[in-house]
This record gives structure tokens, sequence and C-alpha cells, in this order.
């Protein structure tokens, strides 16, 4: 049974960092790229960050790019988020997720395994 348990989130000020990780069991974790979604209080659940199953390609949301970075230890089948710069609108429950086949690492219908979520709340 695939199982991914995210930690990391807590309650942080504007500019502070958080570092998210993502614990995956039950699947082969070399075998599949992961992601990052987020999603605020009466918002859709949003792309944040992918990073293919080798490590060599990492992809980011606009929003995130330069102050985010995603990355994976295969050997430890955990994939992080670390998150610099921190700003109130990045306030959301954040979850990690399996990518499924060819589709686009942007799109949420892409990811089939999810996690369960870890809150994270930036004040200013």
């Amino acid at each position: 049974q695939v199982q991914l348990v995210e930690s990391g989130g807590g309650s942080v000020q504007s500019g502070d960092s958080l570092r998210l990780s993502c614990a995956a069991s039950g699947l082969p974790f070399v075998a599949y790229a992961m992601g990052w979604f987020r999603q605020a209080p009466g918002k859709e659940r949003e792309f944040v960050a992918a990073v293919s199953r080798n490590t060599v390609s990492t992809y980011y949301a606009d929003t995130v790019r330069g102050r985010f970075a995603i990355s994976r230890d295969n050997a430890k089948n955990t994939v992080y988020l670390k998150m610099n710069s921190l700003k109130p609108e990045n306030t959301a429950v954040y979850y990690c997720a399996r990518k499924e086949g060819s589709g686009s690492y942007y799109n949420r219908g892409s990811y089939r395994y999810w996690g369960q979520g870890t809150q994270v709340t930036v004040s200013s």
C-alpha cells in the first residue's frame, strides 16, 4: 500500500524558512517523479514544485521559483521542499504526491497518490 507522509510544517514569520519532508513507503520510490502542491482556504489545490525520478529535472510554479527548492533522496525514499523568504500568501496546506505516467508535471490530474498534508502558516 502506497503511503506518503508529510512533515515539517508550522507557523513562521514573513521572511522565515521551512523545509518540508515527505516520506514514501509501499512503492518503488525511485521509479516515480514526485511533486508538491498546496491548497489555501477557499482556493483550488495548486502546483508548487516537482522533481523527476532521477533528480535531473525540477519544475516550479512561477510564484515560488527562486525561493523554493525541491529535492529528493532516493536512498531515504524522501522528497523535500525547502521554502525560503516565506510570505503570508504562502499560507496553505502543503501536499506531496506521486506522479503517474507521462502527463504534465504541472497538472494535478497527473498525480495519483497523495499525502495527508502539512499546514504552513506565515504571519506578517
